[in-house]
């Protein structure tokens, strides 16, 4: 298992692009004023130490090096002991709407961007509980099986967007069913499933796979993602202002279903939470979950790790070392030997 222990300073390599593209632009800025005053070729002559290539090189041994420095502050780490433990909690099944609709904004940023936050809220609160992830449009995938590994569940939703399901609809009641096979096969475990949609199910029988969830002990919580007066669906790639149309041209007014996923909560024993308010609707969910009685579980997690980053240290020592060894000007003994000569000349 490998992790990296600050993961924070990940965040810095923002950087590495932004100084790549000043480095270019002071570049052009410095080959525009030496034209000013003259022919470079003419000028050459009375330069004889002056290098065009070795700054440029020095400049991403540089950034190599700060990358590195980077990567090695970040701690990359590698479990070495895998142990099983025994925790009390219970197991989550987070069913999340994939469909075109999905992208509309009538809460901001998209419905799919705040259904995203809204789970990354949610994992942050679970302790010793197991989660997992279907998405699902016209069809249900298992995107990430029952697990305690919090931050695989985050690096899972960050990845997922309306294209990683090919048939489109919205089949929720495919997503209760894929979400109920999709549990640990231990038996006396509290579950839940959180259907994330805008409700707009066309696809099949979401309230009787629903009184099946619950008929096996499972709950099942509804999150409605918009706004009952809806909006229009995006276009992905297209104009801001282009909008998917029905067949008379007419453009798609997506809305919330609140009914439907009132009645699909019911029907699995559970809650339907509007999540307008991101905050408010996540806490609430919680609460619920949390009334849920705790079962012992086992689960394999790492419980060692062991530092690595020793070797990019080296690394970033290493182009650091290189960056010392190459001049900003050629050397008036080596200047002979003209190693970058070739590349100069391109």
């Amino acid at each position: 298992m490998f992790r990296f222990e600050h993961p924070e300073f990940l965040y810095l390599l923002i950087l590495v692009p932004v100084l790549a593209f000043a480095s270019l632009l002071i570049g052009q800025r410095q080959k525009r004023a030496l034209q000013r005053f003259g022919n470079p070729e003419l000028l050459q002559p009375l330069m004889p130490s002056a290098s065009a290539v070795r700054p440029v090189i020095k400049f991403y041994l540089m950034l190599l090096a700060f990358t590195a420095i980077l990567f090695t502050l970040a701690g990359p780490q590698f479990g070495t002991k895998l142990e099983t433990v025994k925790r009390k909690g219970i197991e989550i099944m987070i069913a999340l709407d994939v469909s075109n609709s999905m992208n509309a904004q009538d809460i901001e940023p998209s419905r799919l961007d705040r259904a995203k936050r809204a789970i990354y809220q949610l994992v942050d609160k679970l302790k010793n509980d197991k989660v997992g992830l279907i998405v699902f449009a016209g069809e249900a995938y298992t995107q990430l099986p029952i697990t305690t590994d919090y931050p695989s569940a985050k690096m899972f939703i960050s990845s997922i967007n309306t294209d990683i399901v090919p048939t489109q609809g919205t089949a929720i009641g495919a997503a209760i069913q894929r979400s109920i096979s999709s549990f640990s096969p231990q038996e006396d475990v509290n579950r839940a499933i959180i259907v994330i949609t805008d409700g707009e199910n066309h696809e099949d029988d979401a309230i009787g796979a629903a009184k099946a969830a619950a008929e096996k002990g499972i709950k099942v919580y509804t999150v409605g993602m918009g706004l009952p007066k809806g909006a229009p669906i995006p276009i992905a790639g297209g104009d801001k202002n282009n909008f998917m149309k029905d067949r008379e041209g007419n453009v798609v007014i997506s809305k919330l279903n609140e009914a439907m996923l009132a009645d699909i909560a019911k029907s699995g024993d559970g809650e339907f939470i509007a999540a307008n308010n991101i905050r408010k609707g996540m806490n609430d969910l919680v609460d619920s979950l949390s009334k849920l009685e705790k079962t012992e579980m086992e689960s394999k997690v790492y419980t060692d790790y062991e530092n690595q980053f020793q070797y990019i240290a080296w690394i970033a020592l290493i182009f650091l070392l290189i960056d010392f060894m190459v001049l900003d000007r050629k050397n008036k003994y080596l200047r002979k030997i003209k190693l970058f000569e070739e590349e100069e000349k391109k």
